[in-house]
């Protein structure tokens, strides 16, 4: 049995590799609140409950189905995470990005990670897609705090006790998702600095002023230790928020859960359009990367 944080990130990889087909995939995608349905678009899915999975985290989230669907995206094999766990459900920062560290293991090379997202600069509308050029960790934490261990590194230069985050989120992939929303009729699609706070509670008025003077323009509670992982494994981050409600102050309502879900439902057709677009398309530049 599994006994330390490798081990069981490894035991977790092994289950998941008997259990897909070839070829093994090279893309994830991890699905937010009120998007999961992206995953109906998968063919030939392989469905895997995450209790399943030794040591995986629960989704305990309303919009967050709990689960892993592997199979083709078009014509590109494809890993989806179904929901993910956050730090403002009791998990610790290695759980939250416990699943992460699952698909480095699994030979993953480039992630699209996906969230619902208040939209904080002037002009957003609801439902509107948003690539993440930057990120503003406000979550109190970093997730690599801790005794370092390089056989998490997916490539020769990765795995370090200190690394670069210039481009958190690669520039190669945002432009490819820039170019595959023209082709599929996003003309609103945009690229914004993401905030992430620990949660649950809605950000006030207040902060979310200030979090725009320090340059967010959309505010979360995940995202950003997924992507200090994958990094540190040297994955390919690409980031997509979709703007779910205007952040506190900005709208004419009080701020709810079920109005984020019920958005990001709405935008779920496009944004399923946009991946299945998208995919060979990054499957095809980690080819030339190689």
């Amino acid at each position: 049995m599994a006994t330390n944080y490798y081990d069981q990130v490894s035991a977790a990889a092994a289950h998941l590799r008997a259990r897909l087909a070839s070829p093994a995939p090279r893309l994830a995608i991890v699905l937010g609140s009120g998007l999961g349905a992206v995953a109906e678009s998968v063919s030939d899915p392989v469905p895997i409950p995450y209790a399943e999975i030794p040591s995986f985290p629960q989704s305990t989230v309303e919009g967050h189905s709990g689960r892993i669907v592997a199979g083709m995206l078009g014509r590109t094999p494809v890993v989806i995470m179904q929901g993910r766990v956050h730090y403002y459900e009791g998990y610790t920062p290695a759980q939250v990005t416990f699943p992460m560290r699952v698909l480095g293991a699994l030979g993953i090379r480039a992630v699209i990670l996906t969230n619902a997202a208040g939209g904080i600069q002037q002009g957003y509308r609801i439902g509107q897609l948003v690539a993440l050029a930057d990120h503003i960790n406000f979550m109190g934490f970093n997730p690599l705090t801790g005794p370092n261990e390089p056989r998490f590194a997916s490539i020769p230069t990765a795995g370090l006790r200190f690394f670069d985050m210039t481009e958190a989120y690669s520039k190669r992939l945002r432009q490819l998702a820039a170019t595959a929303a023209a082709e599929v009729g996003l003309a609103d699609f945009a690229e914004g600095v993401y905030l992430a706070t620990p949660g649950p509670s809605f950000e006030t008025p207040a902060e979310i002023r200030a979090f725009r003077t320090l340059g967010a323009t959309l505010v979360g509670m995940s995202t950003v230790p997924e992507t200090i992982v994958a990094r540190h494994m040297g994955i390919e981050v690409l980031g997509i928020s979709c703007v779910t409600n205007l952040a506190a102050g900005l709208g004419a309502t009080q701020l709810s859960h079920q109005e984020v879900f019920e958005a990001g439902r709405k935008v779920e057709r496009q944004l399923a359009a946009l991946l299945t677009r998208l995919a060979p398309q990054i499957a095809a530049a980690l080819d030339e990367a190689q």
